[in-house]
Parts: structure tokens; C-alpha cells; sequence
């Protein structure tokens, strides 16, 4: 690639997006004990976003938040505070349960319950979700016409990755409309990068800290050289080189440790390379949907809109209704 091609690639819109969730409640150090332990820990996750939303800000950049029902109902005037900012709120579901480890029933429950604190708290309404660790794999795609009648219009958890705790090798790496029962939604993979027969991740998190930067900057103008958005992600506690460690796997305490210490200069240097935005801004499809049903409450149906060159019939935005539940303590 030419000078003058990276430089055209690194101008282009890409989006960003941040999973808010407790440096305790990773999926590689899950134990039913910490679990019981979460509202007796350390609570580290405010002064973290809002360290990153500094950052963002001095960038004159805006972002997608995940965030966890779980740490908005214990940090209500964070939520409201990303807001207020101009970011964009979604759903990380309620307490980080992997949707490996649910039934249909514990899902549809976790995704309502977080979207409708999240709701409630911003005022506006929340299209988005990504599930924790990427845990909508081959076994779980039963999630997203789930999703669908819950009201989401975007999911971002099929990673195109072949991986031992996540990952659905061979699915579509682009931003993309997948057909379910309950209607269509969106899909808006991670970016990886095609290496001979492989896709390796380079989206963020761990890979964002493994990875030299200028390699890093190097694999992402390939990406972008596609015609595509880069779909970035990271967590706030990765900002945080002093959290309490936690006891785990030597792999685990890798994955999760390594160069936490290196992350804010990498992602003032992202953010300044690159073009971000949140993904409900980034992803045109997506944006159309939004608009429409932000400015008429309207339902958006049979609406046609062109997507990486491909004329996309746009999800339909008025979801069915959701089945009704039995009240219960899950969650």
C-alpha cells in the first residue's frame, strides 16, 4: 500500500466501541464464588470510562459504550454522563453471563432487563448489543431472533475467528444483514485480517496490546483498504495498569495483563490516526433505521438502502412484540 492510499484508508470513518464491565468480571477468571463476591470488590469501572471519555474527548471523538445492566443500575450517573457526551449507549447484557451458559429463556430475560435500565436511564433507545466474550458462536446463534423481538437492531458478537473461548470461523468478517425468523438484523463483526487461509483478530483488546503498534496501524490500513469501517473495541479496565490481580491460568493472566500499561498512549495514537465514530453513526444501513425511527417513532418497513455496494433490504425496525414472561428472580 502507497503512502497516499494509507493515508486515504486512515481518513475514512471507522467505528470505536468500548465494553464497560468491572476489571473483576471477565470471562477468563469467572468463578460462581467471585461472582458472589462482585458488590464486595473493588469497583474501579466509573473512574476508568470516564478516563477513556477524557481521552475521547480530547480527540474531539465519540464512541459506542456496551455496557453491562449490572454496572448501570451501581453507576447510574456514568450512563447518563456518556450520554450527555454524545456517545452511544448498548447493551453488554445484564451480569456478563456468557450466552453459552444460558437457556432461551435466561437470555431473552438478561437482554430485556439491561436494555430497559439502560433505557430508562438515558432516555433514548438502545439498538445495540454485544454479548460478553463474544459468546454467540455456532451453538448459540438461537440468540438472534431473540434479539430481534427484543428491539435490537445491530448485534456485535460473531467473531470470524477461530478461538478456544470464542469465535465462529467462516462467518461473513463485514458489516452485514443476517436473516432470521424473527425478521433481519444487523451484524457488525470485529475486524480481523485475512492471512493466507486464517482471519486474524486485530480489532482490540488483547491483540490491540500484543501487537506492536506500528504493525498494528499497519495490519488496520489493510483492513480499511477494503472499503470497509474497522470495528474497534476495548474495555476501561485496560486503561488501568494498577487494578488488584486476580488468580486465574498463567494463559488467562496473559491474555489479560499484558501491556495494560502501554494501552492509553495506543489508543490516544488510534485515535488520532484514525477517524472514529459510534457504530450507529458508521455503519449507513444502521444510521438509516435510527434516523427514522428517532425523528417519526414510525415503524421503518421494506425501506431499501445500499451497503458496501450491494442494495440491503434495512431490518425491520418495528419488532414484533415481545412474548410476555412470568415474573422471576433471574438475573
Amino acid at each position: 500500500m502507497t503512502p497516499s492510499q494509507q493515508r486515504q484508508v486512515m481518513s475514512g470513518r471507522h467505528a470505536l466501541s468500548c465494553d464497560v464491565e468491572e476489571h473483576f468480571q471477565v470471562s477468563a477468571f469467572w468463578s460462581d464464588a467471585r461472582r458472589q463476591q462482585w458488590d464486595r470488590l473493588e469497583s474501579r469501572v466509573e473512574q476508568n470510562t470516564l478516563r477513556l471519555a477524557e481521552l475521547l474527548a480530547r480527540a474531539e471523538t465519540n464512541a459506542t459504550f456496551f455496557i453491562l445492566g449490572w454496572v448501570a443500575e451501581r453507576h447510574p450517573e456514568l450512563v447518563k454522563e456518556l450520554a450527555r457526551q454524545g456517545h452511544e449507549i448498548a447493551s453488554h447484557g445484564y451480569g456478563h453471563e456468557l450466552v453459552t451458559n444460558q437457556t432461551e429463556r435466561d437470555f431473552r430475560e438478561d437482554i430485556r432487563r439491561s436494555k430497559h435500565i439502560l433505557e430508562d436511564l438515558t432516555g433514548e433507545r438502545v439498538y445495540g448489543y454485544r454479548a460478553p466474550s463474544f459468546s454467540i458462536t455456532t451453538k448459540t446463534q438461537w440468540a438472534l431472533p431473540i434479539l430481534v423481538e427484543e428491539g435490537y437492531l445491530y448485534d456485535s458478537s460473531i467473531f470470524p475467528v477461530r478461538h478456544d473461548r470464542y469465535g465462529m470461523p467462516g462467518a461473513n468478517p463485514w458489516c452485514h444483514v443476517r436473516k432470521t425468523q424473527a425478521g433481519d438484523l444487523w451484524e457488525v463483526p470485529p475486524s480481523t485480517l485475512k492471512v493466507g487461509p486464517l482471519r486474524v483478530p486485530v480489532a482490540g483488546g488483547g491483540y490491540f496490546r500484543l501487537y506492536p503498534y506500528s504493525l498494528l496501524r499497519r495490519f488496520l490500513c489493510r483492513v480499511a483498504s477494503h472499503g470497509h469501517p474497522l470495528i474497534m473495541y476495548l474495555h476501561p479496565w485496560e486503561l488501568d495498569p494498577d487494578q488488584p490481580r486476580m488468580v486465574g491460568s498463567l494463559v488467562s493472566q496473559f491474555r489479560h495483563y499484558l501491556n495494560l500499561h502501554k494501552t492509553e498512549a495506543r489508543m490516544a495514537q488510534l485515535v488520532t490516526d484514525f477517524k472514529f465514530a459510534p457504530i450507529q453513526q458508521v455503519v449507513d444501513g444502521i444510521r438509516a433505521i435510527c434516523v427514522m425511527k428517532n425523528t417519526s417513532g414510525h415503524r421503518v418497513a421494506n425501506a431499501v438502502h445500499q451497503q458496501d455496494s450491494v442494495h440491503l433490504t434495512v431490518p425491520n425496525a418495528g419488532r414484533p412484540s415481545s412474548p410476555a414472561l412470568p415474573a422471576s428472580s433471574a438475573g
